[in-house]
């Protein structure tokens, strides 16, 4: 069947997702758009051929499925109103503003039993993908150390110019919540369950509650230790980077960017390999990896009416490593458990 696809919100995050469905291949028809901003709900419709609606209920009214990529706050009332629906939902993360509502939204989710899946696209990555095929396997040893550092200009500036971020009561907080959450899910899918978060924050940019630096420790349950380093600065001509160092006994791993690499590895008394871009994806290929465009894998799902994933549990579990990070660093840096 061709799956109706709506959105709910028509900014940056949201023509990003409109893209990679096209570029799946899936059987996907653009049903209705809605934003506040009714000229951008209008540009989103003339590249994608979507309908402007006047209201949310009419995007709901003609789809089978629907993307909903507002600013954070809105996420709990408007996947709800699509699940009690009965339709799929797509949620861009964070789910909530805080932990509270981030439980609510799931359990409601998962009570409603419909398809879903949340956007920690990083799950599909073919870099990190790479690097933990590469920590698993037995040759590299047992993991020993992470280092993991992500930056980005703030994002109430620039292409992302989305003003809200500088809101906490739309927000929630700042990089850690609104961009490293993607960060915490990945040290996990990496690395394992994280037993303890010791944390601190700062607030250099001024906005209210809105931290533009955490630090972050980390002990995992298998006992390897791992640092998480999130900043908001203003180097605009800078793009938003990634870069990952993980140390095992007898292997280095480290991945630059976060989807195409370069990735490099080195083995005890081994020259280090570096691979990116197509010898990436073969590396991948030889190894079984299977590295899916995300949205077209959340198509599917809607069509055959099977799992996707990462589901909303998924996205749960990392926000409560958030929430223990904050928990932390209003502590000073007390070691919270997870």
């Amino acid at each position: 069947m061709t799956v109706r696809v709506g959105f709910l919100g028509a900014g940056l995050i949201a023509t990003f997702h409109s893209k990679m469905l096209r570029g799946s291949g899936e059987d996907v028809a653009w049903a209705g758009v809605h934003d506040p901003d009714r000229a951008r709900a209008e540009a989103f419709a003339a590249a994608s051929g979507a309908t402007v609606c006047g209201t949310e209920d009419e995007v709901l009214d003609s789809c089978d499925a629907v993307y909903v990529c507002t600013w954070t706050s809105e996420h709990p009332r408007l996947v709800a109103a699509a699940v009690r629906r009965g339709l799929s939902v797509f949620c861009e993360k964070p789910l909530a503003p805080d932990l509270a509502g981030a439980e609510a939204l799931a359990a409601e989710v998962v009570a409603r039993g419909v398809v879903n899946q949340v956007g920690l696209v990083l799950r599909r990555s073919p870099a990190f993908n790479l690097a933990r095929a590469l920590v698993a396997d037995p040759a590299a040893g047992r993991t020993m150390a992470v280092v993991f550092r992500d930056d980005q200009y703030i994002p109430t500036q620039g292409q992302y110019a989305s003003t809200w971020r500088a809101d906490r009561t739309r927000a929630g907080a700042g990089t850690l919540i609104e961009h490293s959450i993607h960060d915490v899910d990945m040290l996990e899918h990496l690395i394992g369950p994280v037993r303890e978060v010791a944390a601190r924050s700062a607030n250099h940019h001024g906005h209210d509650g809105i931290e533009d630096v955490l630090s972050a420790s980390l002990t995992f349950a298998d006992g390897t230790l791992g640092t998480l380093t999130s900043v908001w600065h203003d180097v605009l001509t800078r793009p938003s980077l990634r870069r990952v160092e993980i140390f095992c006994r007898t292997r280095w791993v480290a991945v630059e960017d976060d989807w195409f690499g370069p990735v490099t590895w080195q083995d005890a008394d081994a020259p280090p390999v570096t691979v990116t871009g197509e010898a990436l994806l073969a590396a991948c290929a030889e190894r079984g990896i299977a590295t899916p465009n995300p949205d077209g894998d959340f198509a599917r799902a809607v069509r055959d009416g099977t799992p996707a994933h990462p589901d909303v549990t998924v996205a749960l579990r990392a926000h409560r490593l958030v929430d223990a990070a904050y928990r932390s660093a209003a502590a000073g840096g007390a070691p919270v458990a997870v």
